[in-house]
């Protein structure tokens, strides 16, 4: 059975294709609730990271993560020039 939360954890993951900085994203992603732990998951699962960009704290989609958004989404053909022109090569 699929994660009931797989849609906005997938959410999450496209919006962070490009870094993008870890108080933003956590400000929205991030909750209290224990049954809607949609940042906890993405990072646990490895479809996200935090790392410095430009000495800034930034999340970003990993490999893994845009490699599950390709596959989950319902036509990945709409998301591959997205991912792909926001691919930059991981450390």
């Amino acid at each position: 059975m699929e994660d009931p939360k797989e849609a906005l954890i997938l959410d999450l993951v496209a919006a962070v294709l490009s870094p993008r900085p870890y108080a933003e994203v956590i400000e929205a992603w991030r909750t209290s609730c224990p049954r809607l732990t949609v940042w906890e998951d993405a990072t646990e699962y490895g479809l996200v990271a935090v790392e410095r960009v430009a000495g800034e704290l930034c999340v970003r989609a990993t490999a893994a993560g845009r490699a599950r958004l390709l596959a989950r989404r319902a036509d990945p053909r709409e998301w591959r020039a997205l991912v792909d022109s926001n691919h930059r090569p991981e450390a």
